[in-house]
């Protein structure tokens, strides 16, 4: 989309902090007239739409406009907005109990190429996992995820992550 689009979609994301938490459906509607902008079968205006349901606490509408922005090549259009497709979709997984098929989707994202949403892939995988009950390996990715951003500790730090899901430890 171009980039004026662009602009108002994060002018409209600066400003939903300024809705109160009943005024949930008013900053969908405006999302909604954003999306409606685009071709309907477009996968950002389906990933703006389950971001907007999402950050208003409904995982479970969220889920499906995810899964179809991502079946409609939202990673093609944009692969950063691809990862936080999946980012965002495992999370939501997680919330309505599919916490297993959460782990699935982000963790083929550790060995994809690099980007600022690495932390945050950790992050959200280390919460699907606990929710499954491997908190060893939850805690393994916040420990690496967190190592480099020490001022000091980041060698013992990063060992450590890796101690705990070496076999025998």
């Amino acid at each position: 989309m171009n980039q004026d689009w662009e602009d108002r979609v994060a002018a409209a994301w600066a400003a939903f902090d300024d809705y109160a938490e009943d005024d949930a459906g008013d900053f969908r509607a405006v999302i909604d007239a954003l999306a409606a902008e685009l071709p309907e079968d477009s996968p950002l205006g389906l990933f703006e739409r389950a971001c907007a349901w999402d950050s208003t606490g409904h995982s479970d509408k969220a889920v499906p406009l995810y899964r179809e922005a991502l079946d409609r090549g939202l990673s093609e259009v944009s692969r950063y907005k691809g990862r936080r497709a999946k980012i965002q979709l495992s999370s939501s997984l997680r919330n309505i109990g599919q916490a297993e098929e959460g782990v699935k989707l982000l963790t083929p994202e550790l060995d994809g190429p690099s980007d600022e949403l690495d932390d945050a892939v950790r992050a959200c995988l280390a919460l699907c996992l606990s929710s499954l009950g491997r908190d060893r390996e939850g805690l393994s990715l916040v420990l690496g995820a967190l190592a480099p951003h020490l001022p000091r500790y980041q060698r013992s730090m990063a060992n450590y992550a890796r101690l705990l899901v070496e076999p025998g430890e």
